[in-house]
């Protein structure tokens, strides 16, 4: 049973909808006040009575029932008691009848909603940087997908722009094939960082290199063919991340596919009375929306972000009508979104309402910042092998008798690597380091999956009850069962405001509170066998619940640890 929708649609109050209800009704903070409540402070203007006044007259309008124990007015709020045995078993019975689908929903049927993610620049390395945009932009695509969108996962390519004619210039000179094919984009990565090295004494490659990248545009045959090459191998070598991560795309279509899309974007422009010149560039004006303006053109003709931005935006539109586009680009690019969003709409695009920019704070190891330009650079596929590493370091002292410690060592690993970027709120910037998410204790992913290697332990001894009878129910076991209850909602959160923190800390929250229930209440020692079956039936629903929040954030969960 949906109790917040039953709740809901039990109380009137004049002027608000059952739906605005549902949506106010929260949680309160311990038992005694009750399982849910509803502040009404909101009513106060809408009724001009006090928020007291307005709980008390509530209180006494809603009558008790089988689902309803208790109606009470504390303070402006309006609190209610469920019958807990009714409750548990609701609760645990979907979970258990679910399974994989608990938490899903087809809400999104019909929807599409494309996620613009990770969008690796080719030939430069995958480094810590790229972490945020990767596994959120993975975790919103599965927490779409769950709720029945149809996700488009986008990896839009920065595969355009003078550092391929740098790149050109720098293999020429310094550059063999064997070498470049064995060490894949390292390889690459020392050759773009020694051509900026020479540079500085020699500015004469600069001007060789616009002229190699004006050749790829022009469709030069050997140019294009090294410049493929190098996307060949970049691919290949970030494919090796993504499978590790479990990371998907349905398009690799980057800045060169819309290369000839952007004409018509300058052409709709410039019929609009849009463009006007400023300094030898056609910019939009934005200055009445307190913006500077947005540059199309710079002055030697040539395209800019925004103008492939827009093509990529009207282009993903035509092919997929969406019903959001979402831009998973960390918060250095906030105004570039809000003056192409603004462009868009000044067009009369009245879908640019539709386009989010899903902004992320920065990821940077305890060492300091990287500049490709100059070589210091800290590799994803380093961090994430050092996690692994140290998992297994970890793993084979506290239990060296384990079986297939280095696929455990992979799950441990790969996930404090995901955890630590997805449990913070994502705007937040983060400083990722080793130890921290590696600790079997606070609030990661080690701990998590090591709840979950207790409870599968539990079970293959018990049982996966499912079962079973409601005996007299003790704190620990509702604090649990109403922890579980909220996943549904939990997910639908994350989704409307694109923050799979929401899960990562709904797992940290569940399993604290299944280890209470586990130190303080006997499970398989549990005397009376209607108590152990509904336990184990407890322990079952607690494992799949934390196996699908794992699930949404790409996470695996280990048998045994």
């Amino acid at each position: 049973m949906d109790y917040k929708k039953y709740i809901a649609e039990k109380i009137s109050v004049e002027g608000v909808t059952a739906d605005e209800l549902y949506d106010l009704i929260a949680l309160p903070p311990n038992l005694e006040m009750g399982d849910y409540a509803l502040p009404c402070f909101k009513f106060a203007k809408i009724l001009r009575k006090s928020p007291v006044m307005i709980a008390e007259a509530l209180s006494k309008e809603i009558a008790t029932d089988e689902v309803i124990s208790e109606v009470s007015a504390v303070n402006g709020y309006l609190n209610f008691k469920i019958n807990k045995s009714g409750f548990v078993r609701g609760t645990l019975d979907k979970i258990l009848s679910e399974k994989d689908g608990f938490g899903a929903s087809d809400e999104g049927n019909g929807r599409t909603v494309c996620i613009d993610y990770s969008s690796i620049n080719i030939a430069k390395p995958f480094h810590i940087g790229h972490l945020s945009t990767t596994v959120l932009g993975g975790a919103l695509y599965r927490i779409f997908n769950f709720l029945g969108y149809k996700a488009v996962g986008i990896n839009h390519l920065g595969d355009y722009g003078t550092q391929f004619g740098k790149l050109i210039s720098a293999y020429k000179r310094w550059g063999d094939k064997d070498t470049i094919e064995k060490g894949g984009i390292r390889a690459l990565n020392e050759l773009y960082v020694k051509f900026h090295q020479e540079a500085e004494t020699h500015p004469e490659y600069d001007d060789e290199a616009r002229a190699y990248f004006k050749k790829i545009e022009q469709g030069d045959e050997e140019c294009q063919a090294l410049f493929h090459w190098f996307k060949e191998l970049t691919l290949k070598d970030v494919q090796k991340i993504y499978d590790m991560l479990d990371i998907r795309f349905d398009s690799y279509n980057g800045e060169s596919f819309y290369s000839d899309k952007m004409q018509p974007v300058v052409d709709e422009l410039t019929e609009k009375g849009l463009l006007v010149e400023s300094r030898g560039a056609q910019v939009v004006d934005l200055e009445e929306y307190n913006m500077p303006p947005c540059i199309i053109l710079k002055s030697d003709g040539s395209s800019l972000y925004a103008t492939r931005d827009m093509a990529a935006a009207m282009y993903r539109k035509t092919t997929y009508d969406f019903y959001k586009c979402l831009y998973v680009v960390a918060y250095q690019q906030n105004l570039h979104f809000k003056q192409f969003f603004k462009v868009l709409e000044m067009m009369g695009k009245d879908w640019s309402k539709d386009l989010v920019h899903v902004a992320y704070g920065m990821v940077s190891l305890e060492e300091g910042t990287m500049s490709t330009r100059k070589g210091n650079v800290v590799f994803l596929e380093d961090v994430i092998n050092k996690c692994i590493e140290k998992a297994y370091t970890i793993i084979d002292e506290k239990n060296p008798e384990l079986e297939e410690k280095m696929d455990v060592a992979q799950k441990v690993g790969v996930g404090a690597v995901i955890f630590g970027a997805l449990y913070n709120n994502k705007i937040k910037d983060i400083v990722f380091s080793y130890d921290k998410v590696l600790t079997f204790d606070g609030e990661t992913s080690v701990y998590v999956q090591y709840t979950c290697a207790r409870a599968n332990s539990i079970l293959q001894k018990g049982g996966a009850v499912t079962e079973y009878d409601i005996p007299e129910l003790c704190a620990q076991e509702i604090e649990l069962v109403k922890a579980l209850a909220t996943f549904p909602e939990t997910v639908k959160a994350a989704a409307e405001k694109y923050e799979p923190s929401f899960i990562a800390r709904f797992a940290v929250d569940v399993a604290q509170k299944f280890n209470k229930f586990y130190f303080d209440c006997k499970i398989l020692a549990a005397e009376d066998e209607k108590v152990k079956n509904f336990r184990l039936a407890l322990t079952n629903a607690t494992l799949q619940s934390l196996k699908n929040a794992f699930g949404l954030l790409g996470i695996g969960i280990p048998d045994k640890m």
